[in-house]
């Protein structure tokens, strides 16, 4: 699979929802620790300015709800996760 089109030149979307288990370190066993993802003062912004820049490139963006119980359902069109740290 070839990853060499940006989101805009496939006409694609962003669907940006943050959760706190992607950052869970379960390398000491079966209970992931979640000390290392940041306290919600410090991550809401963040996920807001990312948004912002994408819009700002012209991708289209759909959010969650920072901190809420959310059920998320989507199609993946490809067999690609990507994880990104700053």
């Amino acid at each position: 699979m070839k990853s060499d089109r940006k989101l805009l030149d496939v006409a694609g979307a962003a669907l940006v929802v943050s959760q706190f288990t992607l950052y869970g370190d379960a390398r000491k066993g079966r209970r992931p620790d979640f000390t290392q993802a940041a306290r919600p003062e410090a991550a809401a912004p963040l996920i807001d300015y990312f948004c912002e820049q994408l819009r700002a490139h012209g991708v289209p963006v759909e959010t969650g709800i920072f901190g809420a119980d959310m059920q998320v359902e989507l199609v993946n069109d490809g067999p690609v996760t990507l994880t990104l740290e700053a």
